[in-house]
């Protein structure tokens, strides 16, 4: 790999991770606060990639100025000039296995992961942790709530904030291998490789066919039902639904409600 092809390397992935900050694509990798970041990466890759560009073109036209002109009279003088020059242009060569530092990039390009799903979440502990206060809950019949939001209210609240008020919460659906439906939503720290689940078990008015991983918007009220995970032995408070339906996955799948 020349330097030609570095800078090549180092563009194509500049205008992937540009491609990705610019479109819904980075919300499967990070959170949607590290889009300036990952944007002012892109160009960085791309300026680095013109300027070494520029650099090697500088220095071919350097070296073709400072070069002595070679007797072709005298052959055994040319010949060792040929040999030099041929051993200089392989003392700089980079091994042949860098080139898989274009796998990542094809990647990025070909293959877009699925947002984490059913599966990492009934093998993670949940990740629910103890919010800081219960501001008081908007107006509107029902209420619309984050499932972290809901969940802290519930399981650490004990319901007190929520009163007998209507809840509305979107997530996807889980089941443990007792068939018990679960309401998630992957919590985000910084990005997917982080991400943890914040469940809320429903029952009530539940569906009598639930698919995995697909999308419900669910509405009901606080009961004090609740479950200890049993991967970290967590709380996971329940809703008791009254009405459920299915929706299309949300524009950003992850919730960074719980850390923020």
């Amino acid at each position: 790999m020349n330097r030609q092809a570095q800078a090549a390397v180092l563009f194509l992935v500049g205008a992937a991770v540009l491609h990705a900050g610019a479109t819904d694509l980075y919300l499967r990798y990070v959170k949607a606060g590290l889009q300036p970041l990952l944007l002012g990466a892109g160009v960085v890759l791309i300026a680095a990639a013109f300027a070494t560009v520029w650099y090697e073109l500088r220095g071919a036209r350097t070296t073709k100025r400072g070069q002595p002109e070679v007797d072709h009279r005298d052959d055994q003088g040319g010949h060792k000039a040929e040999q030099d020059e041929h051993e200089h242009g392989h003392a700089h060569r980079e091994p042949r296995i860098s080139w898989l530092l274009i796998l990542p990039l094809l990647a990025l390009i070909l293959v877009a992961p699925p947002a984490l799903g059913s599966y990492s979440a009934m093998r993670t502990g949940t990740a629910l942790q103890a919010p800081f206060g219960y501001p008081a809950l908007p107006a509107g019949d029902p209420v619309p709530l984050s499932l972290v939001d809901y969940a802290g209210r519930a399981a650490y609240g004990h319901g007190r904030s929520l009163g007998d008020r209507r809840i509305r919460i979107t997530g996807f659906v889980a089941l443990d291998r007792a068939g018990t439906p679960y309401l998630v939503r992957m919590a985000l720290n910084c990005c997917a490789a982080d991400a943890q689940p914040v469940k809320v078990g429903l029952t009530g008015r539940i569906p009598p066919v639930l698919q995995p991983d697909s999308w419900l918007e669910v509405t009901g009220t606080y009961t004090g039902k609740r479950a200890k995970d049993p991967v970290n032995g967590g709380i996971i408070p329940f809703l008791d639904v009254s009405r459920a339906r299915p929706v299309a996955t949300p524009h950003d799948p992850y919730d960074e409600s719980w850390n923020n």
